[in-house]
């Protein structure tokens, strides 16, 4: 049966190119990929989920999964609260603030730097993000090298990856929870993570004997 992929980029990801290396590898793994771009000026998470659900129907595949990075996971929990039942296919959260962004709350509390979130704060980095409600399959992957743009801001509390602690990835409800030894950029770039991205996609599971579990699914 064919299979697609959804790819959803982070806040500030030109046109999806740091997805591009992932994508080829779930291409090279025999799924039909498709990026979905967006920007953050002007439109709340919440509006970007129609868009997104209006992007997936187009796809002519009987399972779409969606593999979202960053704020494009946060994009996803708002996209499966309006429309629940629409999609049928797993979902792979990569290093998503689902529980708010210290960095993205540092950097709207100063009016210099508050345009580069657009309207990201709204139900987004700054909390409030909708319930999962357990519809499908949904796993979460963390990183825990502290390498990244985050820390110009100061960074969030240890374990993060430069951007997004581990305590901010957690999600109540979720199927499965890992933590790599990545970066929030390098984690686009890792064969590992990629493999356990494609292992999730085709059982539900992460591969438990070359990773980390992450210590606990749920929220702060």
């Amino acid at each position: 049966m064919r299979e697609a992929v959804v790819l959803v980029h982070g806040l500030w990801s030109v046109a999806g190119v740091d997805l591009l290396r992932l994508r080829n590898r779930l291409s090279n793994a025999g799924y039909d990929c498709h990026m979905f771009n967006y920007h953050v000026w002007g439109k709340p998470p919440a509006d970007i989920a129609v868009k997104l659900n209006q992007y997936i129907k187009k796809i002519d595949a009987p399972l779409v999964h969606i593999v979202a990075h960053s704020f494009g996971g946060i994009i996803t929990l708002h996209l499966f609260d309006q429309f629940p039942f629409n999609i049928k296919g797993r979902i792979v959260l990569l290093a998503s603030p689902v529980n708010g962004s210290a960095v993205g709350k540092r950097i709207n509390a100063h009016p210099v730097t508050r345009w580069m979130l657009g309207q990201s704060n709204v139900n987004g980095l700054s909390g409030d993000v909708p319930k999962w409600r357990g519809w499908q399959d949904i796993g979460v992957i963390a990183g825990n090298i502290p390498i990244g743009m985050g820390l110009v801001a100061g960074g969030p509390k240890l374990p993060h990856d430069g951007t997004v602690s581990v305590e901010e990835a957690q999600l109540k409800g979720v199927t499965d929870a890992i933590v790599v030894h990545e970066s929030h950029l390098s984690i686009l770039m890792s064969a590992h993570v990629a493999s356990q991205v494609i292992i999730f996609l085709q059982t539900g599971k992460f591969d438990r004997e070359t990773i980390t579990p992450l210590f606990d699914a749920e929220p702060a």
